[in-house]
């Protein structure tokens, strides 16, 4: 899917949304197990998965944890809407567009390939990767809206202590939207993103998601 049309198709779902503010959600680098012992329980109604699969994720806006059923899937890209109506797109295990948050993240674009496709290739080095990102505000206003704006990122991957699982590290610069680190727990075979934290524009909360090995 293109990357606009994939923004195009969320804002299509919605009319708009609302959110937190902040990065106060963000989890520390810590070992898988602690990781999952720190989730939090989740508060509101899981919405019903798709009925052809059943596939969903979980899904932490901040700290508020729900499930999001899958709407769409074409290749690598997926569309997860929540009960409460938050909608993410996912290309493999990173988000690259969102609706119904307080602030919309539009659309990506990567200059060349996705180095989080090959996180072994991320082992003890340092890679840059560069990309582009749209964001606006839900009331889509064009006073909210910033396009093109580059984001510049340094991704780094390790062992953690269990070994069972690698986890990378993308540190990044957005210009005047801030500095912020995004944080994927990958399995060392296949390269398959089990748990993501991703920053999706400096007015929304950092999300969580965490993949079952059939999503």
């Amino acid at each position: 899917m293109h990357p606009r049309l994939a923004w195009l198709v969320l804002l299509a779902l919605l009319p708009g949304g609302c959110g937190n503010s902040g990065m106060a959600g963000l989890l520390p680098a810590l070992g898988w197990p602690e990781v999952l012992q720190r989730l939090p329980i989740a508060t509101e109604e899981e919405p019903v998965a798709d009925p052809a699969t059943g596939r969903a994720i979980r899904l932490w806006i901040g700290r508020r944890g729900t499930r999001a059923a899958l709407l769409q899937e074409l290749g690598e890209r997926r569309l997860w809407r929540t009960s409460s109506g938050v909608v993410v797109a996912t290309d493999g295990g990173r988000v690259v567009a969102t609706s119904g948050l307080r602030e919309v993240l539009a659309a990506t674009r990567f200059d060349g390939p996705d180095p989080l496709a090959n996180p072994a290739a991320l082992l003890d080095r340092t890679v840059e990767a560069r990309r582009m990102v749209d964001l606006m505000r839900a009331d889509r206003e064009p006073a909210g809206m910033r396009f093109g704006i580059a984001v510049e990122c340094r991704l780094r991957a390790r062992r953690t202590e269990e070994d069972a699982v690698l986890l990378v590290e993308e540190r990044c610069r957005a210009g005047r939207e801030g500095r912020f680190t995004n944080r994927y727990w990958v399995a060392p075979e296949g390269g398959a993103v089990l748990r993501a934290e991703q920053w999706v524009g400096p007015g929304a909360p950092v999300l969580a998601l965490e993949f079952s090995p059939a999503s």
